[in-house]
């Protein structure tokens, strides 16, 4: 209950927070920048009054913390400040646009007007409506960035007060802030802000292995610390004798990359070496910035060993999104391999305030902005080539996000960056459109190479073109940037497109020696006895010579009967039990049974192909269009985009009484190599109760072996068993399942 006295209180934390606002400014905020937060704030304090979140707490707490975080985590300007005041009131008052724009100003109002679109798009709906939402999204970058730092700063603010939410909601905006915001983030150089996305979205969609992780690191803070003192007092002596101002701190590596570790290696939480790293952050103008960064490299280095191969100038080359350092990783005290970061105090900035923080540095230099300028324009070209799918744009653009860089010269001696794995063939596109659909060959170093020969930071690369080039389907499996996808698909589309509209004639005049007529009734009748998806499949496949006479003569003495196979044949496929591997009629209370929803109900179902999970995994359900529900585990690769894209096509799903029904498990086995291992694996295995072997592949070199055995088990926790035991023979280091 509101009680006068909670309300004064409430009042009290209100303007606490609104002076905390203008106190932690990353930026010094003039007096009039002050009159104009102040007027934002009044207005929101009064649109939001009758407010109040799922918390309890009133509404305006949301978009003062969403300008604290603008303000402070990401230091944008007083104009953002507004912004973010006011983002949510032209979408929940009865504040318009216009009132915004007669008030602030047309560029406060166009912030506000892109974050209410951001707002209005659909949060349902299957993934082709997910991925046009995330373009229509990214379609804002085109008038002002800050709407997009904007709405990732909110979406923190939610992800860090989501505990009054339902579960299904909480796993929801997680899985949706996994699959779009902290990509986001990464991209624009919000790297503490990405962090705390991904560490949140894993409290919610793994709250267990979260806390699990979390306590650990929480242990090992002590030790942390002590190891972090040891390494300082052994170099700090020699950085205090060049007269250096400097600062060494300690960063642990966050949650969600040391669960990605673990799981990617197969490894313990105690066997990831590198928990945590050591930052070196020095003062210096920028003239000196990059001879202090090496004279530090050089003092490390001359009392810890470097790992050549761990070596990332930053500093020479910075990264698309301008972070700039110099990463080295050295054997440390008690001979654990460390990452240093060597960063200006400048560059530290960079780092963690991202493309905001380029502003205080750029003194008038147009190049400091290149790296994001370039990419927001290649960018806006891909997301207007409406040619390229929404839903393959959205993963190509992922995948781009986070790809490592290379860098690689022209012939005449100009940088360019590439994604590291690129090809020459992407190198092609990367130069000009033209020039990559008109490529013949191409030379590295001077050398002809295949167009999908992967290139490497310092290689020099030619592009031989001809006229008379065009891109094959081949071209594809050559390339891996988005760019380079989207404009071979678009010539390839087009050229279909050609083949098909010569195809279609030839259609009308073959079906009209048969006395049929081309039109709809018939092009749909065509497109299903040829087990086709679309018309311009069927147009094609005839211009090509695929579909010949033979066949189309054999449709045509068919006609009459097609149409009513194809309707028997969609009957039996609905009647027939989707699930193979359990007859239902023979299911007791001996066996193995899975279970949907609350109220634990029976449906038949499918085990996903890409996760194969057996019973007692953790698992969900989820409903497809055509082949009923399909079972994956919770840590499928596929589940956070299931999640995020399809909430409300998941279903609860639980493993009960496992018992009797057989199920194949992969294990992968590697240790030192002894006389008679292999007999007392398969031996172990044979003696086993429940367990059967059906497939065996060991390899042997130079003293280590690997293997791969295929079992027929039980359930979960036989496996358990089994693995627990392989592990205990002399010889075996890891085994783990696939």
């Amino acid at each position: 209950m509101l009680t006068e006295e909670y309300i004064d209180k409430e009042n009290k934390e209100i303007a606490k927070q609104y002076k905390k606002l203008l106190r932690i400014s990353y930026r010094s905020l003039s007096k009039d920048d002050k009159a104009q937060i102040r007027k934002a704030f009044e207005i929101a304090l009064e649109a939001h009054k009758d407010q109040r979140r799922k918390s309890g707490e009133a509404y305006i707490f949301h978009p003062i913390a969403v300008a604290q975080i603008v303000a402070s985590e990401i230091g944008l300007d007083a104009t953002s400040i507004t912004a973010a005041l006011l983002h949510d009131v032209v979408e929940d008052t009865e504040y318009s646009l216009t009132d915004i724009e007669q008030l602030f100003g047309e560029t406060v109002a166009k912030i506000v007007d892109g974050l209410t679109k951001i707002s209005s798009l659909k949060k349902e709906g299957d993934i082709s409506l997910q991925a046009e939402n995330f373009r229509k999204m990214l379609l804002t970058l085109n008038d002002d960035i800050r709407v997009i730092i904007i709405k990732i700063a909110d979406r923190l603010h939610n992800m860090q007060t989501m505990d009054a939410m339902r579960p299904d909601k909480q796993v929801k905006i997680a899985s949706e802030t996994l699959y779009i915001y902290a990509p986001l983030a990464h991209r624009i150089g919000l790297y503490n802000i990405k962090t705390e996305l991904e560490d949140l979205s894993l409290k919610y969609t793994e709250p267990e292995v979260y806390q699990d992780i979390a306590d650990k690191i929480k242990e090992s803070k002590e030790e942390q610390d002590q190891y972090i003192k040891d390494f300082s007092s052994v170099i700090s002596e020699a950085l205090d004798k060049e007269k250096l101002n400097y600062e060494i701190k300690g960063r642990p590596k966050s949650i969600y990359s040391i669960r990605k570790k673990i799981q990617a290696q197969n490894i313990s939480f105690d066997e990831v070496y590198d928990k945590f790293a050591i930052r070196i952050i020095y003062k210096s103008d920028v003239e000196n910035e990059k001879f202090l960064a090496w004279k530090i490299y050089s003092i490390v280095t001359d009392f810890f060993r470097p790992n050549p191969t761990r070596l990332r100038d930053w500093i020479s080359s910075p990264k698309s999104t301008g972070y700039e350092a110099l990463h080295i990783t050295v054997m440390g005290p008690k001979g654990q391999w460390v990452e240093v970061q060597i960063r200006s105090e400048r560059m530290n900035e960079i780092a963690e305030k991202g493309y905001a923080a380029h502003y205080k540095y750029k003194h008038g230099d147009k190049n400091n902005d290149y790296g994001l300028d370039q990419w927001l324009s290649r960018l806006q070209e891909a997301l207007e080539n409406n040619a390229t799918n929404a839903v393959d744009f959205v993963e190509q653009f992922k995948l781009n996000l986070y790809a490592k860089e290379i860098f690689v010269f022209t012939p005449q001696g100009e940088l360019k960056s590439l994604p590291k794995g690129a090809t020459a063939l992407d190198f092609a596109f990367h130069i000009h459109t033209d020039v990559g659909l008109t490529t013949r060959g191409t030379k590295v170093n001077g050398k002809l190479t295949p167009l999908s020969h992967e290139l490497k930071s310092g290689d020099q690369v030619e592009v031989i073109t001809s006229a008379n080039a065009k891109p094959t389907a081949n071209w594809l499996d050559f390339v891996t940037t988005a760019r380079a996808r989207s404009k071979i698909k678009t010539a390839l589309k087009e050229t279909k497109k050609q083949i098909a509209e010569e195809g279609k004639e030839i259609l009308k005049r073959k079906l009209r020696s048969q006395k049929i007529q081309l039109n709809e009734k018939t092009v749909n009748e065509l497109v299903n006895h040829f087990k086709l998806k679309t018309s311009l499949d069927l147009f094609y496949r005839v211009g090509k010579g695929t579909i010949d006479n033979k066949e189309l003569k054999n449709f045509a003495s068919q006609k009459n009967n097609a149409l009513v196979s194809f309707f028997k044949s969609k009957i039996r496929r609905t009647s027939t039990p989707q699930n193979k591997n359990i007859d239902e009629d023979e299911i007791s209370s001996n066996y193995d049974q899975l279970v949907f929803g609350d109220d634990e109900e029976t449906f038949d179902y499918t085990l996903a192909k890409c996760c194969n999970p057996i019973p007692g995994d953790d698992v969900f359900g989820f409903l497809t269009v055509n082949d009923g529900i399909k079972v994956h585990k919770k840590d499928c690769p596929n589940a956070i985009q299931l999640q995020s894209n399809y909430a409300y096509r998941i279903q609860k799903a639980k493993w009960i009484d496992s018992t009797e029904e057989d199920f194949n498990a992969k294990l992968k086995l590697s240790g030192i190599d002894n006389l008679g291992l292999v007999s007392q694996v398969t031996n172990l295995i044979s003696k086993s109760l429940n367990v059967n072997m059906k497939n065996l592949n060991f390899s042997s070199k130079h003293g280590i072996f690997n293997g791969e055995i295929t079992v027929t088990i039980k359930n979960k926790k036989i496996l358990n068993q089994l693995i627990d035991k392989l592990k205990k023979i002399d010889g075996i280091n890891k085994v783990s399942r696939e």
